[in-house]
């Protein structure tokens, strides 16, 4: 099958902002569709908009603990109004008494507010004494009662389609009564490692062989991602496996992951056997690291080749990957978080590249971001990536930085403390 593009002829490598777009429309949200008991769609997308058919809250009710009265009973000539007390209503068990002119009622956080009360007042400004509430006036009508319909209306959209689940979703859905949901299936991802230097953790190492870190680094990245994955291990570096790969890859996944064997030497077979099987869209992006990122298609399935240096691999991950997940999962665009933080270290660089150079962001006592570089940026350095919290992203123009400069900085893993 011949390449879409022919990645040798391309006189210049491409920005990464000009490769995620083309990235993007070669993908489309998976259609499958699946009901679920909403106890086990935790981390899923919705498949549709969510309407509500309750008003939220469903009745007005009160916001704290106090005692719920007429306003129009209070004696606005005084500060103080005493109230006969006549019952009590407790969240799940309403007033059902008789109510008059100058009575209040004892009111629990979430109880309803009974036909002809108005006005909750706290406790704390209340004192009693026998059944006498003397209370303290309240600035307005309608103080501390969430009225029905104030949150959400009959017919609402409450979820958008594409939504992920999460703990906050999960709790909404079930406040309007949803004991089921439709929603996307979840991607399947396929990936593997290629190189003949690379061997299993727990093995004994010989010269010249390095363990296969990529591996568990994709495998921690996409079951963040919540996609089903399937690890196919380690491939040599010989065309005829890695056809077999690819071939046994794109019938069970959507997405096929790589690391290693996109670069130009004479052992990196990914790319010439992916002209055989498949199609190149892209090849070699003006990033670093992550030069050597090749995307294409298999058959059905969307191919992504990550870089074999593991801060490259993790690199392009964030950058291009996740975004192409995010849109495969029906979940659009989600723009990355960028800011502005004070260098505090010089970096020495020639133009040329976008980098990603990995920081360490901090948040000083008067507001202020800054950042510093994790020290040796080499993209073999894992380490690199073990203490960061974010990327400082330096344009492709840009040369050197000096301490005190502005930079834009990219959080990946940041924690206020």
């Amino acid at each position: 099958m011949p390449s879409v593009i022919d990645p040798c002829a391309l006189p210049e490598l491409i920005h990464p902002d000009d490769a995620l777009p083309m990235l993007l429309k070669q993908v489309n949200t998976i259609s499958e569709t699946t009901t679920l008991d909403l106890a086990d769609a935790l981390d899923f997308v919705l498949a549709g908009d969510i309407q509500s058919s309750i008003n939220l809250p469903p009745f007005d009710n009160s916001a704290m603990d106090g005692y719920a009265f007429r306003f129009s009973d209070l004696d606005h000539s005084l500060s103080i109004t005493s109230l006969t007390l006549v019952g009590t209503a407790l969240a799940g068990h309403p007033f059902s008494g008789e109510l008059h002119d100058g009575c209040c009622i004892r009111i629990m956080t979430g109880a309803p507010v009974p036909n002809g009360l108005d006005t909750v007042q706290m406790q704390e400004l209340t004192q009693a004494k026998d059944n006498r509430i003397s209370i303290t006036h309240p600035k307005k009508q309608g103080a501390n009662i969430r009225t029905l319909g104030e949150e959400v209306n009959v017919g609402q959209t409450v979820l958008s389609k594409g939504t992920r689940i999460r703990a906050a979703e999960l709790g909404v859905l079930a406040t309007l009564g949803m004991d089921k949901v439709s929603v996307i299936r979840k991607l399947k991802v396929a990936f593997f490692s290629t190189g003949d230097e690379l061997k299993p953790v727990g093995t004994e190492l010989k010269k010249g062989q390095i363990y296969d870190s990529n591996r568990y680094s994709i495998k921690g990245l996409l079951s963040k991602a919540q996609v089903e994955w399937l690890d196919l291990g380690i491939i040599e570096d010989c065309p005829q496996a890695i056809e077999q790969a690819f071939n046994q890859a794109a019938q069970q996944a959507d997405l096929v992951l790589t690391s290693g064997g996109v670069s130009v030497g004479d052992a990196d077979h990914v790319k010439q056997v992916l002209d055989k099987v498949g199609e190149i869209t892209f090849w070699r992006l003006a990033m670093k690291p992550g030069k050597p990122f090749a995307m294409g298609k298999l058959n059905n399935a969307i191919f992504c080749g990550l870089p074999g240096n593991p801060v490259a691999s993790m690199v392009t991950f964030y950058q291009l990957v996740m975004p192409l997940i995010e849109k495969m999962q029906g979940q659009g665009q989600n723009p990355r978080l960028k800011v502005q933080a004070i260098l505090t270290n010089d970096i020495r660089r020639k133009p040329g590249r976008v980098e990603y150079q990995r920081g360490v962001l901090t948040y000083d006592n008067q507001g202020q971001l800054s950042v510093a570089t994790t020290g040796a940026q080499g993209s073999g350095m894992l380490t690199s990536m073990s203490t960061a919290n974010c990327f400082i992203h330096i344009p492709r123009e840009q040369g050197q930085l000096l301490s005190g400069e502005t930079v834009i900085v990219e959080p990946f893993n940041f924690v206020l403390s």
